[in-house]
């Protein structure tokens, strides 16, 4: 439980953020929200929390504030831009801390990291997380964090209200970079499952029946139980845009370290080439929709 008294902003009350922010106002701590369109902040105003003026306003009035925004340029036009909370934190951010659990680049975050503490003495956590929104409502979501090691600690009294498991990975940009690793896991399993319910359409498998054919076997995982019956009804979620971002780190990270992702690379130019085929948005299922040029909760056609 977080200490009493302390008070918590939240930018960033999309599909994941909000509902983090709702398990952070279950508590019963003091929550700020802000967001470019207002109607994004009624759940949480419902909640109990408070609509903020602005990143410049909460930085003001909160002790810790969260973000959970699309991309880096995002987090730098909030933290840094015109209005933003480094502009809010000066002369006070000394003891103040901002959590990022948006995925960005790890580079960058050390930047930003360093950036803030000599603008401002404001402390900076990069926490992103894993387990969509389901675990973000259910609070078992992973985080995976960076930062100094007291800040973390600071840090977990918040985390605390959405996470079932809090790693501490190192200095700012390790949470960064354990994301980019898990993206490219991640990644690679939904590819592997798109390419696996392919091959069983081609062959005439009843593919309804291929989850529960694997399950208990070393194929099976809680991604692949929530995952593939999703894409066998034809359920289009998720993000290519995202999985290239993500991926477009991954890969970035490793050729400025001197290595190679060729797996990760490979399923990076595939994605960019299903998001020219049509596919901008259609998250998971665009890999099946590539393959098979049919969604697969239509009618299968059994290879005779």
């Amino acid at each position: 439980m977080a200490k009493k008294g302390m008070i918590t902003g939240f930018i960033g009350l999309g599909a994941i953020g909000l509902p983090m922010a709702l398990r952070i106002a279950g508590t019963g701590l003091p929550l700020h929200v802000w967001a470019r369109r207002p109607e994004q902040m009624t759940p949480a105003l419902e909640a109990g929390a408070v609509a903020s003026d602005g990143p410049v306003a909460m930085a003001a009035d909160c002790d810790v504030i969260c973000l959970c925004l699309s991309n880096t340029e995002a987090v730098e036009e909030v933290v840094f831009g015109p209005g933003g909370l480094a502009e809010g934190l000066k002369g006070s951010g000394a003891g103040k801390l901002i959590i990022d659990h948006s995925t960005v680049h790890p580079e960058r975050t050390r930047e930003m990291a360093a950036r803030l503490f000599e603008m401002t003495g404001a402390g900076w956590v990069d926490a992103p997380v894993s387990g969509g929104p389901k675990g973000a409502a259910e609070g078992t979501l992973a985080v995976m964090a960076g930062g100094l090691a007291e800040d973390v600690e600071r840090a977990s009294e918040i985390l605390a209200a959405f996470a079932g498991q809090i790693t501490h990975m190192g200095p700012a940009g390790c949470g960064q970079a354990t994301k980019a690793c898990n993206q490219i896991i991640s990644a690679s399993a939904i590819s592997g499952m798109a390419e696996a319910l392919s091959l069983g359409l081609r062959f005439g498998l009843d593919i309804h029946a291929l989850p529960q054919a694997v399950k208990g076997g070393w194929a099976d995982s809680p991604l692949l139980r929530h995952y593939m019956p999703r894409m066998i009804s034809g359920e289009l979620v998720g993000s290519t845009r995202t999985i290239i971002k993500d991926l477009g780190i991954a890969c970035e990270l490793a050729r400025a370290r001197g290595t190679s992702l060729p797996v990760a690379e490979q399923l990076l130019d595939t994605y960019r080439r299903v998001q020219a085929e049509g596919y901008p948005e259609s998250g998971i299922g665009s890999l099946i929709y590539a393959l098979e040029s049919v969604p697969l909760g239509k009618d299968q056609e059994q290879d005779g």
